[in-house]
């Protein structure tokens, strides 16, 4: 028995004392596969970092070149027509020589020597004061209306005819009335403004309150909540988005409508002073004004999205 387990002790001993000495052996070489598996591990986040940045700059890249390259070819595109036009037709008026009568323009807009002779800041400022005064009448008036319309189905089944009505009418076409009802023409084209851009505003804030979602409404009614407090805590902030589109909407109409309406009324104003320009058969000019007009009316409707956007709703930004 004791030689058996002598034996068995001996042939166990023999591989534990190969392996201690080929542990202590190889102790630096299996150090440097650790660390080397370390150092990877280490490199592999660094590797994804950069391979994550790298289409972020690409895709930062591609949107500074859609926001700079498209609108840049288009307005090329724009004067290279223009062009074209003005070596086809000798009485129109090339870029070139738009852009020096623009120079000599803006050098001095608001000179004014007469009434019927001031500069073109004055026409611009002269349309906008028009188009502010019945735009407000419009907002004031439409807004509140429109929340009206929405929240009682029977001002909507009223009123409804008579917007389907009146709203496709021309806004020239409320000119005369106009006329006829305030004898001068000042308020007839701040009537025009007020009766051709009231219409969006109403529709829309109209909508906007049909489409609060009923389960805000049956809340309300099972906290016996005000009409005020309906109006002020859950109307209004669900309708703020649709009624700020249907001013955004109306603004545009009003300064189309101001153009329009000055060229018939006379006086001060953008539109009497394109019109003004065309009986001085002045073509630079009234290119030079259509591009203000353009301009005017493009950074009225910014200031109203940068409006839209101070307010934190999703449905405001698109």
């Amino acid at each position: 028995m004791s030689a058996v387990v002598e034996s068995i002790m001996g042939d166990n001993a023999k591989p534990a004392g190969r392996s201690s000495h080929v542990g202590h052996a190889n102790d630096g070489e299996s150090a440097r596969p650790v660390q080397a598996a370390n150092e990877e591990q280490v490199a592999a986040p660094m590797v994804a970092v950069l391979a994550v940045r790298s289409p972020r700059r690409k895709v930062a890249g591609s949107g500074l070149f859609l926001r700079v390259v498209p609108p840049v070819l288009g307005l090329a595109l724009l004067v290279l027509v223009w062009q074209i036009i003005a070596l086809k037709t000798s009485s129109f008026p090339t870029p070139w020589a738009t852009l020096k009568e623009a120079a000599v323009m803006f050098s001095d807009p608001f000179y004014r020597n007469s009434p019927n002779d001031q500069g073109i800041g004055w026409n611009v400022l002269a349309s906008l004061q028009r188009v502010g005064v019945g735009f407000g009448l419009a907002a004031l008036v439409g807004i509140p209306l429109g929340f009206a319309i929405g929240r009682v189905e029977f001002l909507s089944r009223m009123f409804s005819p008579i917007i389907s009505l009146l709203r496709p009418v021309s806004p020239l076409a409320w000119l005369p009335i106009g006329l006829l009802v305030f004898k001068s023409a000042n308020p007839a084209a701040i009537w025009s403004i007020f009766i051709c851009s009231i219409w969006p505003m109403i529709i829309n804030t109209a909508v906007g309150v049909q489409r609060v979602p009923q389960d805000y409404m049956n809340v309300a009614r099972v906290l016996n909540l005000s009409e005020w407090k309906v109006l002020t805590k859950i109307l209004f902030p669900s309708v703020l988005p649709y009624m700020l589109t249907g001013v955004r909407l109306s603004i545009g109409t009003a300064w189309l409508v101001i153009v329009a309406a000055e060229m018939l009324t006379g006086g001060v104003g953008i539109g009497f002073w394109v019109w003004d320009e065309w009986n001085n058969l002045n073509v630079p000019h009234i290119i030079i004004a259509i591009v203000v007009i353009g301009v005017v009316g493009l950074v009225l409707e910014q200031l109203l999205v940068a409006l839209a956007k101070a307010f934190t709703y999703e449905q405001v930004n698109n």
